[in-house]
């Protein structure tokens, strides 16, 4: 940790004269230099290309100020938890469709979350990400009753408004979680085409005897009755008018949106969707959750959440796969996708669906290496609230326990480590807009990121093995000068590169993350963009 924190300290020093030095260097520019930049400088005016975003359930974030006047939204079969209980798997409640977990709440609200934003953007986010925050009957609110209306516990749309006010006067933005595949059993627009023959919502549903129950729920879940999306008037509601739910936020203020199960909903439908919030906001933008293979998303999805690199990062940590096939795996990613769609999708290693990070990789090192190919890979790092704080919960709904400020201490060695990766993130522009480009190597998951500017390359190796590996790698980037110094900024080590070569030792369970090195004083890169 202290080597890193002095190699961050000597890239603060170093800064000034790279700054010089690329003033001096656009006089150098070629044609085609001039032609790249301007391509990096439309990915650096795009906010939707690699920013930090910070995940939050509204309920679990922050304790609110209001309980008294709340409490009896959480009245029984709901439960109110203190802010210090972990949450428990609970019981079935039959008549319900539900566990008893999926009805405890810990009372969290959209003001509690507002008097937290100091923390959040002190860390360094660029984007807040919530989940469902639509009127709902359980914790999770993957069940709305309504989709335009915010549940009372949480607040109302003029507090979203507020929020995401807030979120613009510190250079942030807001996004939402899209749970257009199905709604609530409770929902009004349900019951009334579930229970009459001639509701006008009849035709918003799947509603017949051929489905176990009367209707066609998702995944066979009782309580989540799917939408017809192939409705208009579904689809009008949903997106395709002005006061639609999905265009009606982003005119009030919100970003954009994340779509839960996106691949459900398919690319015809994704596209009108992504087309209308557009129309809305021109720079808004639709994420949508796919667990597949990232192909054929796009232009339908601005991006996606990045499942597979994801699964490749993790198989690599359990030696499922080694580096040399990692490395085959992401360079088709990259190929296969397009680095522009990748820059705008997200890199999740956990969330509200899966163990907490601390819990699928209870090794420090591991864990580690796993963050730092989180923040150097292509696409957007997301931080599932209070991993950065090393919270622990394996499974739902231990994954989803209340924010654990007590876990904010100078001394917290996860924060602080989460807080350099950040910073070296956002003082490398390569990380952020940066293509990609893989290395060669056997036994190290090697790339480099790199943009129109020499001194912003960035070449990144990682280790996952249990012994030290030394290699030597091409740095496939003819304008870093033979002779050329790179240091790493994790360690703080120096290498040499000679004739497009270097060799490097790269420590076990270990990621050395180098950039190129320019001399204040004589340099080969004097006349180099």
């Amino acid at each position: 940790m202290q080597n890193l924190i002095r190699s961050t300290a000597l890239l603060c020093v170093a800064l000034p004269s790279v700054i010089a030095y690329s003033q001096e260097s656009s006089a150098m520019m070629t044609d085609s230099d001039r032609s790249l930049s301007r391509v990096f400088q439309n990915r650096k005016g795009d906010w939707r290309n690699g920013p930090i975003v910070y995940q939050a359930i509204v309920d679990r974030f922050a304790p609110s100020e209001h309980l008294e006047s709340k409490r009896k939204l959480y009245a029984s079969p709901r439960s109110l938890h203190p802010w210090a209980e972990e949450p428990t798997s609970g019981h079935p409640v039959p008549e319900l469709g539900l566990w008893s977990h999926e009805l405890a709440f810990w009372g969290g609200d959209l003001d509690s979350l507002q008097r937290k934003l100091g923390y959040i953007h002190s860390l360094g986010a660029d984007v807040l990400y919530l989940n469902p925050i639509q009127n709902a009957f359980t914790n999770h609110k993957y069940d709305a009753t309504d989709w335009a209306e915010v549940s009372p516990e949480y607040g109302t749309r003029k507090d979203v408004s507020n929020l995401a006010h807030e979120l613009h006067s510190k250079g942030m933005k807001l996004m939402l979680d899209g749970v257009f595949n199905h709604m609530g059993r409770t929902s009004p627009k349900f019951q009334s085409a579930l229970n009459d023959p001639k509701s006008p919502y009849r035709d918003w549903f799947f509603i017949g005897p051929k489905y176990a129950g009367g209707y066609r729920a998702w995944a066979n879940v009782h309580n989540l009755p799917e939408a017809r999306i192939e409705n208009p008037a579904v689809q009008k509601y949903i997106w395709d008018s002005p006061d639609s739910v999905v265009q009606k936020y982003l005119t009030e203020g919100v970003d954009g949106w994340r779509l839960d199960t996106a691949f459900e909903l398919g690319p015809k439908y994704l596209g009108d969707l992504t087309k209308a919030a557009h129309r809305a906001k021109s720079d808004s933008v639709v994420i949508g959750e796919i667990w597949n293979y990232p192909t054929g998303w796009f232009p339908a999805l601005d991006g996606i959440m990045n499942f597979f690199a994801r699964r490749v990062v993790m198989d690599l940590l359990e030696k499922k796969v080694s580096a040399s096939q990692a490395n085959r795996m992401l360079e088709r990613m990259v190929s296969d996708v397009g680095i522009d769609h990748l820059l705008k999708s997200w890199l999740v290693l956990d969330n509200h669906d899966t163990s907490r990070l601390k819990s699928l990789l209870p090794d420090e090192k591991a864990r580690r290496l796993a963050q730092v190919l989180q923040f150097t890979l292509p696409g957007c790092p997301v931080i599932y609230y209070g991993a950065e704080l090393g919270m622990a919960g394996a499974g739902d709904p231990g994954s989803r326990g209340p924010m654990r400020w007590d876990l904010l201490t100078k001394s917290n060695t996860e924060l602080t480590w989460t807080k350099k990766l950040i910073a070296m993130r956002k003082s490398h522009p390569a990380l952020k807009i940066g293509d990609y480009l893989a290395l060669d190597s056997d036994r190290l998951l090697g790339f480099v990121r790199k943009t129109d500017k020499t001194a912003e390359t960035v070449i990144v190796l990682a280790n996952p093995s249990s012994e030290a590996v030394t290699e030597t790698v091409a740095t496939r980037d003819g304008r870093i000068m033979n002779g050329g110094q790179l240091r790493d900024l994790i360690g703080g080590k120096t290498v040499q590169s000679f004739s497009g070569m270097f060799e490097v030792t790269v420590p076990p369970q270990t990621a050395c993350v180098y950039t190129v090195e320019i001399s204040k004083g004589y340099t080969p890169y004097k006349r180099m963009h």
